[in-house]
C-alpha cells in the first residue's frame, strides 16, 4: 500500500513524499490534529539553521487521534478510534527510566516523519484506545498527557506539603496542568501567574490568578509549574524561587531556545529541587484518556479549543499554520486528506 506523507521541506515548504506501509503494524487514519509551538516553531523556521538542516524534511504534527482501519496482533476493532503516541522508546530501556527520556528514543515530528500522512502505520503499543472524547478534544491527548506526566513526577519527588500551588504561564500548557492539577489534588490551591489578563480570565476554576507584575508580596507556595517558555522562563523562574517555600519542588516545562540564568544561591539556601519534565509516555496516555473520559474535563478542555475548517490539500496546511499564530490557545482540524 502507497502512503502519501506531508512533509515540510524548509520553512513553509511542504511536499508529497510516497512510502510503503508496514502491514506488520497498526495502520490508522487520522481524523483530528492539533497544533504545537513545536510545530509552528519548525513551520517558521524558527529554529537554529543547523537544526532545520538535520531534521528536515519531516512531516509535522504529534498531537492527533484517529481510527483503526487494520491490526494484524488482533489488539484493535476496525474502526476503533485510537489517540497516537508521537514517542518511540529505544528496543532496551533501562529500569526505572521513563521512555521518553531513554536514550535512543525517538520522537515523531521531531526528526522523524510526525502523523501528517494519508494513513499512519504505528507499533501496536504505541497507541490508545478511547470512546466517551470528542474527536476535536482527544486529539489533544498527548498534550494533556505531558501535564499528567509532570504532576506525576511532581508527586513522586515533592514533600507531602501541597497546601498551594503555583503555575507560572497563561498559555496552554498552563491551562491544561492547572487542569488536570484541580482533579488529582483537588484538596490544594492552586495559582496562576501570568501576563495576559484575556488567557488569565479563563482560569475561573484556580483559587487565584495574578498579573506578574502585581503578585502580592506575602504569596508562599508549596511547589510550581514553570510552564512559561521562551523569554519569559527567566522571570518565571526567578519568580518562583523568591516566593515558593523551602524544600519545594519546581516543575521547569517551558521550552526556551536561548540559556536561562537561575539564581542559585537562593536555590541553594531553600534547599529546592528543580526537575526538567517533557513529552510523555504511553501510561501518562492510558491515565490522561481516563481523565479526558469525564465530562467536567471536557468541558474544562473546550474552552481552550479552536477547531478550524477542514484539512484537505497543502493550501489548507498553510491556512490552519496562518490562523494558529491568532489563537490564544489550542487550533484543531479535521485531516480530509
Amino acid at each position: 500500500m502507497i502512503n502519501y506523507i506531508y512533509q515540510l521541506v524548509s520553512p513553509q515548504i511542504f511536499s508529497v513524499k510516497y512510502s510503503d506501509v508496514s502491514n506488520q503494524n497498526v495502520i490508522v487514519r487520522p481524523k483530528y490534529m492539533s497544533i504545537c509551538h513545536a510545530d509552528q516553531r519548525y513551520y517558521l523556521g524558527k529554529r537554529d539553521l543547523k537544526i532545520l538542516r538535520k531534521k528536515l524534511p519531516m512531516a509535522l504534527i504529534h498531537e492527533c487521534c484517529g481510527e483503526v482501519l487494520h491490526d494484524p496482533s488482533g489488539t484493535y476493532k476496525i474502526g476503533q478510534k485510537v489517540v497516537l503516541i508521537p514517542n518511540v522508546p529505544p528496543e532496551v530501556a533501562k529500569k526505572d527510566i521513563y521512555e521518553n527520556y531513554g536514550k535512543g528514543s525517538k520522537f515523531l515530528s521531531s526528526g522523524y516523519d510526525g502523523f501528517m500522512r494519508e494513513i499512519v502505520d504505528i507499533n501496536v503499543d504505541r497507541v490508545v484506545p478511547f470512546e466517551n472524547i470528542e474527536n476535536k478534544i482527544a486529539c489533544i491527548c498527548e498534550f494533556v498527557s505531558v501535564g499528567v506526566h509532570a504532576i506525576n513526577r511532581l508527586k513522586i519527588n515533592s514533600h507531602c506539603h501541597k497546601d498551594t500551588i503555583g503555575i507560572w504561564g497563561d498559555g496552554s500548557l498552563a491551562y491544561v496542568v492547572a487542569t488536570a492539577l484541580s482533579y488529582k489534588f483537588p484538596e490544594s490551591k492552586i495559582i496562576v501567574v501570568g501576563r495576559d489578563e484575556r488567557k488569565l480570565s479563563q482560569f475561573s476554576f484556580v483559587y487565584r490568578t495574578y498579573l506578574s507584575d502585581n503578585i502580592p508580596k506575602d504569596l508562599e507556595i508549596d511547589h510550581a509549574f514553570e510552564c512559561a517558555g521562551g523569554e519569559g522562563s527567566y522571570y518565571a523562574i526567578d519568580d518562583i524561587i523568591k516566593y515558593i517555600n523551602p524544600q519545594g519542588t519546581v516543575m521547569l516545562m517551558g521550552v526556551s531556545e536561548n540559556k536561562v540564568g537561575i539564581n542559585t544561591r537562593d536555590v541553594l539556601e531553600k534547599g529546592l529541587t528543580l526537575i526538567g519534565s517533557s513529552r510523555s509516555g504511553r501510561q501518562d496516555f492510558i491515565e490522561a484518556v481516563n481523565i479526558m473520559e469525564k465530562s467536567e474535563f471536557q468541558n474544562r478542555l473546550r474552552t481552550i479549543i479552536f477547531e478550524d475548517s477542514p484539512v484537505e490539500n497543502i493550501k489548507d496546511i498553510h491556512r490552519v499554520f496562518a490562523n494558529d499564530l491568532n489563537t490564544q490557545f489550542k487550533t484543531v482540524f479535521k485531516w480530509n486528506v
